[in-house]
């Protein structure tokens, strides 16, 4: 027997726009109940069960940007499916949320769209978001819920609400005298732990430093890891890999060479007698760690998602949401 969803009311969608107002994700008024965003993630938070299968989902929301134009910055080849006739039921059974997705409008869902590989990664959603111009809602195969637009990325997961900023609003914190190549490489160590480890609940901790040469005393408990570059996208999954098998910090040059891992930080006793705790012992051996190296910039990714950014012994950015700061 075909899954028959159940009627979205409107007391529904209020309900969960003012949830997510509650939560300081209101990327859609409380009074929005119309807005096709917020019945699009309706419909990803609730997808019709079919025999004891809850299927993922995808749509693109309001695109400003034509879809023929979307491989440009994507480097996917868009196939673009008319769905005239089609009721919105009948499209979403098709849109995965990977290599498939519907296309919203506000009169409809008036065609999906096919690309040539899985594009489903939250690092993949933050780069179709922009090259599309559009907002984006995904259900993927553990059940976690994103939103992603303008105003960063939203996910649903475990509950609860959790939202990451635009990345830019991360660089613009960091205090200091940052040259501009190290930067980009922040910029990229940032997304990655947000986009890729944050997003997988991989806990880490990432340190950026001109030569890769720690000045402040620490440990090294693995060998010598292989020349892994932070900037090259084909690099990531192995380094993420690695990374949820190791414990201690993980070091970058200024060129986002990986240099170290395996490296377990030693505070001086300067920094433990002027920087006070930090949540649990991640965050607050790299914020003491940050006060005795001066010439690096320190990233603590909690297991359960949220970064925090550490320089000169304080807290220069974070997730809205870090709750270690607050412990």
């Amino acid at each position: 027997m075909e899954a028959q969803r159940a009627v979205t009311t409107t007391s529904r969608m209020r309900r969960l726009a003012e949830e997510l107002a509650d939560e300081g994700v209101g990327f859609v008024a409380p009074e929005g109940v119309g807005d096709p965003l917020l019945e699009e993630l309706d419909y990803a938070l609730r997808p019709p069960v079919h025999e004891q299968r809850v299927p993922t989902y995808g749509a693109i929301v309001g695109p400003s940007v034509d879809a023929d134009e979307w491989h440009i910055s994507t480097q996917l080849q868009v196939s673009r499916r008319q769905t005239t006739g089609y009721r919105d039921a009948q499209i979403r059974r098709f849109a995965d949320g990977f290599s498939a997705w519907a296309v919203r409008v506000p009169q409809g869902l008036d065609e999906f769209v096919v690309f040539d590989r899985s594009a489903g990664s939250e690092r993949d959603l933050v780069v179709l978001a922009e090259a599309s111009g559009a907002r984006l809602v995904q259900r993927d195969e553990a059940g976690i819920v994103r939103v992603v637009g303008p105003f960063g990325v939203v996910r649903s997961d475990m509950g609860g609400w959790h939202h990451e900023p635009p990345l830019e609003s991360w660089i613009e914190e960091i205090p200091g005298c940052l040259a501009a190549g190290q930067r980009t490489v922040l910029g990229h160590l940032l997304d990655f732990a947000v986009h890729d480890l944050g997003a997988r609940h991989i806990g880490a901790l990432l340190i950026m430093h001109p030569t890769g040469d720690l000045s402040a005393n620490h440990q090294q408990r693995l060998p010598v890891p292989p020349e892994l570059r932070i900037q090259r996208p084909y690099d990531l999954a192995p380094l993420r890999h690695g990374l949820a098998q190791s414990d201690g910090a993980t070091v970058f040059d200024a060129d986002g060479v990986l240099r170290r891992m395996g490296i377990h930080l030693v505070p001086s006793r300067d920094a433990e007698e002027h920087v006070r705790p930090l949540g649990g012992t991640k965050h607050t051996s790299a914020l003491r760690y940050s006060y005795d190296d001066p010439d690096a910039v320190v990233i603590a990714v909690s297991d359960d998602g949220p970064v925090t950014v550490m320089r000169h012994g304080l807290v220069v950015g974070r997730s809205p949401d870090d709750d270690a700061l607050h412990a």
